[in-house]
C-alpha cells in the first residue's frame, strides 16, 4: 500500500521528546513482550479517553499472555498537539491514537460529514451509525487508501455532544446566536454552522478557551457539560443550550504496520481490545454528566432543553450547512453517513415494534 507525503513536515520536531522516551525504556529491564505499543491521547487521565486506554491496557496485555504491552502517554507527552501525534502515528512512532472529527480534517476533510449539526438525532442512532460497517468500514478503507498507515479501530465517544454555552445570553432559538462570538475548534464545518445561525466564530486553542471566556474575546462556546466543568469554564458559561447539534465521536487509530505485523490471533486481540475501549468511552460520559450538570446548575448556571418546536427552528437554521458541504468537499460523505442513520433508525424502529 502506498504511502504518501501527508504531514511530514513536523516530524523532526518530534525526535528529541521521542528519543528521551526511547532511551528512558532502554534503561529499563528487558521485557517479555514480543509487540510493545503506545497508545496517546492529549487528554488527561481525569478524561473517558484515559479510560477507554486503560481498559484497552488491561485486556490486551491479559488475553496475549503478555506478549502485547501497552504503555500510556497522557496529556501529550510524546507529541503535543493533534497535527504532531497524527505525523507520530503515521511514522510508526507512536502506535495508537485518538482524534475528533475536526482532529481529522486536515487530513481527511471530508470526515467533516459526522460533524453536520443535528445529523445524529439520539446517542442511540449515532453509536449505532458510527459502530456500522458502512460508516466506520467506508471509514477505514478510506484512510488507509489515502495515507496507507491509518487504520481506524474503533469510533468512541470524548465529552457526550456539543451545546451552545454562554456568558452572557440564554439561548432558546437560533435568533439568540446573532452576533455572538463563540468559540469553535479549528474546524470549517463548526464555524459554518455558527455563522448560519447569525453568531461570529472564533477559533480558539483548547488551552486558551479558559482565559478567552475571561477576557471576554468569546461570549460562549460549544462544548459538552463535562468538558465544561473538567477545565472551569463554568467560572465564565452561566447558560447552556441543550440543542445537540454534534455528537463528539472520537476515532482510535492504529498504525497499519504496527497492527500488520501481529499474528491473526494478536489482531484479534486488539480488535475486541478496542471494541472494549469504545462501550468504555460511549458510557462513561453519561454517567459523568449526572454530577457535571448538577454542579453547574448548583454554581448558579442555567440549563435550558428547546421544545421540540425550537429544536425544529434550530434544525433549519443549520439546513445551509448541509449546502456548504456539498460544496466544498461533495455529497459522497455526506451521503454515506445520512444512509448509516437512516438503516439504523429502520432497525430502531423494527425493534420498538417487535416489543409491542
Amino acid at each position: 500500500m502506498k504511502k504518501n507525503n501527508l504531514l511530514k513536515t513536523t516530524l523532526t520536531t518530534l525526535a528529541p521528546t521521542l528519543l528521551a522516551a526511547g532511551i528512558a525504556a532502554a534503561s529499563l529491564p528487558a521485557m517479555a513482550a514480543d509487540f510493545n505499543i503506545n497508545v496517546v491521547h492529549l487528554s488527561n487521565t481525569s478524561d473517558e479517553d484515559y479510560d477507554g486506554a486503560l481498559v484497552l491496557k488491561d485486556y490486551v496485555e491479559a488475553q496475549s499472555n503478555g506478549r502485547i504491552e501497552v504503555t500510556i502517554y497522557s496529556g501529550g507527552q510524546l507529541c503535543g498537539n493533534g497535527t504532531e501525534c497524527i505525523e507520530a502515528l503515521q511514522a510508526n512512532l507512536i502506535q495508537v491514537f485518538n482524534t475528533t472529527t475536526g482532529g481529522l480534517s486536515s487530513v481527511f476533510p471530508e470526515i467533516q460529514a459526522l460533524d453536520i449539526p443535528y445529523m445524529f438525532p439520539s446517542d442511540r442512532i449515532a453509536e449505532c451509525a458510527l459502530d456500522s460497517e458502512l460508516l466506520a468500514g467506508s471509514i477505514r478503507k478510506e484512510l488507509l487508501d489515502r495515507t496507507g498507515s491509518m487504520r481506524l479501530m474503533t469510533i468512541g465517544n470524548t465529552g457526550g455532544w456539543r451545546n451552545f454555552a454562554t456568558t452572557d445570553r440564554q439561548i432558546k432559538t437560533p435568533a439568540d446566536v446573532k452576533g455572538a462570538k463563540i468559540r469553535t475548534i479549528n474546524s470549517p464545518i463548526q464555524m459554518e454552522l455558527v455563522r448560519a445561525m447569525g453568531g461570529s466564530p472564533t477559533a480558539v486553542p483548547w488551552p486558551e478557551v479558559y482565559t478567552s471566556l475571561a477576557t471576554g474575546l468569546v461570549a460562549g462556546t460549544k462544548n459538552g457539560i463535562t468538558d465544561i466543568m473538567g477545565m472551569k469554564f463554568n467560572e465564565h458559561i452561566k447558560y447552556m443550550t441543550l440543542d445537540g447539534h454534534a455528537y463528539m465521536g472520537s476515532m482510535w487509530w492504529m498504525n497499519d504496520d504496527a497492527f500488520s505485523e501481529m499474528p491473526e490471533d494478536l489482531q484479534k486481540i486488539m480488535s475486541d481490545g478496542f471494541d472494549s475501549l469504545r462501550m468504555v468511552t460511549t458510557v462513561m460520559p453519561k454517567r459523568r454528566q449526572i454530577e457535571a450538570y448538577n454542579a453547574f446548575k448548583a454554581g448558579g448556571g442555567t440549563i435550558y432543553a428547546p421544545t421540540a418546536a425550537e429544536k425544529k427552528l434550530f434544525q433549519e437554521a443549520a439546513l445551509p450547512v448541509r449546502d456548504w458541504f456539498k460544496n466544498e468537499y461533495g455529497a459522497k460523505w455526506m451521503d454515506i453517513t445520512q444512509s448509516a442513520v437512516d438503516a439504523c433508525e429502520a432497525s430502531l424502529d423494527e425493534r420498538y415494534m417487535a416489543a409491542k
